[in-house]
């Protein structure tokens, strides 16, 4: 172990590869990987269904094998790793304080540093599901890991609640497991996962999805014994005389993800109360200097060869960063706004200096889904900056929009992007 290094990636997951290889290949020297696993790859060693790879490589691949590409090439490069260790605390001066059974306790100095420590599912008690504490309540991934990594059942008589990918995911690998589904329980009046895992999921193994549905308690002391369901009104209040008894002997939660940011805190990163994640530029460079972000760290992406391009950005600005330190800007960053029907948008500033560097590529979710064709428009005041088309919007699915060559003018006088996202 050295004591500096150019760039130290905290994150071994799609984001945290990416960044190291687009690190390296920029020209930074010496690079480090920290994960806390005892592999490199993150979640994906666990998401071993077909769905990766079709934007960064053209195939249809499972998630280790997309993992494993990446890993191949972080060692054909030489980029060194530390596996089994924890990162306790980094400071806005970018020193990494980590243990791990390898080395022990390691002081580390770093000319950049990319957060890409990914995300964490929400529990039962963030949900504040009533009942008693009986086993038989679990995450879905870990559900997922149990099944595809550890070789365990959780149950055989599953209720899921919450429509997200993994839970849906979760759903179709238990049935081939010969688990029995009962249903897929979601509070809001859409999925909050992609369409194609309800259809390839849910709807191709009979498998009931209930809207406007939530979990009212946990029947059973020992373990599971059933579920009581209710339906919900528009304020999510329970609607009397809804309430279904379901049998079953496992409760599997889908309730959304936090992007995993306590690090970033220590540095003092300011985050963005809607995504949980930090504030970032087009370059993904947070406020502190040196300090950059990407993948599900930032905000919780629905495809995983989106948060590989981003951690390539991330990686590329860093070593960038490293070897020329900070860049002086002549014209202040614009902010992006969320405007009508957007709940978000990433990156939050954009530096219309660096335009000519990459495509900027505008990220966000709609807070209601549009089921019809729609404008995706991003506006200075009453200019319209750039807009383009879109068959429907839809809040388990990203929404992007990007600044192109021919938008640079436009950007370069705004004072403001605000996107929104509108019937046609």
């Amino acid at each position: 172990m050295k004591e500096h290094y150019d760039v130290v990636v905290i994150g071994s997951g799609p984001g945290g590869l990416a960044a190291a290889l687009a690190a390296k290949r920029a020209g930074a020297d010496d690079v480090l990987i920290i994960e806390r696993d005892q592999e490199l790859g993150g979640i994906l060693l666990q998401c071993i269904h077909n769905g990766f790879g079709v934007e960064i490589f053209g195939e249809d691949l499972p998630g280790p094998s997309y993992a494993q590409r990446f890993i191949n090439e972080v060692h054909d490069l030489g980029i060194e790793t530390l596996l089994d260790a924890m990162v306790l605390e980094i400071t806005r001066e970018r020193t990494i304080y980590a243990t791990s059974a390898q080395t022990g306790f390691s002081k580390l100095q770093a000319k950049a540093i990319v957060l890409a420590m990914g995300c964490r599912e929400r529990t039962r008690a963030q949900i504040r599901i009533p009942g008693m504490r009986p086993s038989g309540v679990y995450t879905a991934g870990t559900a997922q890991r149990w099944v595809n990594v550890e070789g365990y059942m959780p149950g055989k008589q599953i209720v899921i609640l919450g429509s997200g990918d993994i839970g849906m995911i979760m759903a179709r690998r238990l049935t081939f497991e010969g688990a029995k589904v009962e249903r897929v329980l979601e509070v809001m009046p859409y999925l909050s996962g992609l369409s194609r895992n309800y259809v390839q999921c849910l709807l191709d193994f009979d498998i009931p999805l209930q809207l406007r549905h939530t979990v009212k308690r946990i029947i059973g002391r020992e373990r599971v014994e059933a579920v009581e369901a209710v339906a919900v009104d528009e304020q999510w209040i329970p609607v009397p005389g809804t309430e279904a008894i379901i049998p079953c002997d496992t409760l599997l939660l889908s309730v959304g993800l936090i992007p995993e940011n306590e690090l970033s805190q220590q540095a003092g990163v300011r985050l963005d109360p809607v995504t949980g994640g930090p504030f970032v530029d087009e370059g993904y460079h947070t406020n502190i200097p040196g300090i950059f972000a990407a993948g599900n760290v930032v905000h919780v992406y629905d495809l995983v060869d989106w948060v590989t391009e981003a951690g390539f950005a991330a990686g590329e600005s860093a070593a960038r960063y490293a070897m020329c330190g900070a860049e002086t800007a002549r014209i202040p960053p614009i902010p992006t706004t969320a405007g009508e029907n957007v709940r978000y948008v990433v990156p939050h500033l954009v530096n219309p200096e660096r335009l000519s560097q990459a495509e900027v590529r505008l990220q966000m979710r709609v807070r209601q889904p549009l089921e019809q064709p729609v404008w995706i428009q991003v506006h200075d005041r009453e200019t319209l900056v750039t807009r383009r088309a879109a068959r429907y919007a839809r809040p388990g699915e990203m929404v992007n929009v990007t600044l192109r060559e021919r938008d640079y003018d436009k950007v370069r006088q705004s004072k403001e992007l605000r996107v929104s996202i509108v019937p046609h």
